[in-house]
């Protein structure tokens, strides 16, 4: 289970954050995971307590975004959520596409912290 390193790196990151902006807590954290990350969001959910345990982040809130893959089609001209992971192709037209657009994520996009 690739994800509990995966969240162990991202509660270093917020911490490092949280410490530098003088935060005595951290109250939630927010992530984008893209279809095509490789990552379970079940599996993050499960392990960031864990992972958490001891630090900045303790009884912190984790909260994952799904983010669809999305790729451009050049008939069309725009991008489109794809079918699945498995079909990179336009779901109007259905021409194939490799330039993906969204789906890779996994991001940390906010973070909100408790400050004295």
């Amino acid at each position: 289970m690739h994800e509990l390193s995966l969240v162990y790196g991202i509660v270093e990151a917020v911490e490092k954050a949280a410490t530098e902006a003088h935060a005595v807590r951290v109250v939630s954290v927010k992530l984008q995971v893209g279809a095509l990350a490789g990552v379970v969001k079940d599996a993050l959910l499960f392990c960031y307590d864990i992972a958490a345990e001891g630090t900045l982040l303790a009884g912190s809130r984790l909260d994952v975004e799904e983010v669809p893959l999305s790729v451009y089609c050049q008939p069309c001209g725009k991008t489109v959520v794809s079918p699945s992971i498995q079909q990179f192709c336009c779901p109007e037209c259905d021409t194939p596409s490799g330039d993906i657009r969204h789906g890779r994520e996994l991001d940390i996009v906010s973070v909100e912290l408790e400050v004295e």
